[in-house]
């Protein structure tokens, strides 16, 4: 008997959460359709829905095809950790004013400069302890935005081509706090994208032409070479066994990893305080 072509009927919207034999169901559906066909049926399907962004080449893809598709895109997140380039900046103004968006933007808990941010964790905190600096100011904010916005999925720009950690990507996917992430470029390469954004002259950032190709915190990026590879090679410089800057990783070790060092460095201030007082105390 030949097989059946029809689509897939999937619930509007979708019940969650999702059984793995629903996520099995809706990945081989999405795995071979286009992006924009991602968007359109993630639009249509998909409760709590935001793209969280840091205005990148698939990021920004991603916001035009959205455009196309329909005038109500889901809202942006973009998470500010208050070090990116001033290029950076400059883009988030331009896409807001092309494609007419708000954008939710979400900073490091109780700051709003990097001289707040260094008051309370110190200079140059990513060179002492990364894994809590990209706790602070990444993945805090992140979860903090989701809880606020009440977020139950969101559309991401990783490519499998990107490698490492997401050589085996897929359209769908369900991290281990529940949420939903939709990969929609999941199969592309970077060509693809460039010519995307050649095309449709989508914004893009100006450092792009200075010979950077994936652009994260001013302070850990540097220009990088050719290939998929080389496009994320140009993050966390020096760095090769880092592929993620903490939003992709698992999120509940990281927590308990960074709030263990705030408590020690709590009672560390604490005990020098301590200390302090007891000498003044003893001049005195």
């Amino acid at each position: 008997m030949p097989q059946s072509t029809a689509k897939p009927v999937f619930d509007k919207p979708l019940r969650l959460p999702l059984s793995q034999e629903e996520i099995d169901s809706i990945n081989a559906y999405l795995r071979d359709v286009t992006p924009e066909q991602i968007l359109e049926w993630a639009h249509e399907h998909v409760p709590g829905l935001f793209q969280t962004t840091a205005f990148g080449l698939t990021g920004l893809v991603a916001i035009d095809m959205l455009s196309k598709i329909t005038p109500n895109p889901p809202p942006l997140i973009f998470v500010d950790t208050l070090y990116h380039f001033p290029e950076t900046y400059e883009l988030v103004e331009e896409v807001k004013k092309r494609y007419n968006r708000d954008v939710h933007v979400y900073k490091p808990k109780g700051c709003e400069t990097v001289e707040d941010f260094e008051k309370k964790h110190g200079q140059k905190l990513w060179e002492a302890d990364e894994t809590l600096y990209d706790y602070l100011v990444k993945v805090e904010p992140a979860r903090r935005a989701y809880e606020e916005l009440g977020v139950k999925a969101v559309i991401t720009g990783r490519r499998a081509s990107q490698g490492a950690d997401r050589a085996n990507l897929q359209p769908l996917e369900v991290d281990n706090t529940g949420l939903i992430k939709l990969n929609p470029l999941f199969a592309w390469t970077f060509p693809f994208v460039q010519w995307y954004v050649d095309n449709n002259k989508v914004p893009r950032n100006k450092l792009l032409d200075q010979g950077y190709r994936s652009i994260g915190d001013w302070h850990s990026t540097v220009k990088s070479g050719e290939g998929d590879a080389g496009e994320r090679a140009g993050r966390w410089a020096g760095k090769q066994e880092k592929t993620e800057c903490g939003l992709h990783v698992d999120y509940f070790k990281l927590k308990a990893e960074a709030e263990k060092k705030l408590k020690e460095k709590a009672a560390d201030q604490q005990s020098s305080e301590s200390a302090s007082a007891l000498a003044v105390e003893a001049i005195a």
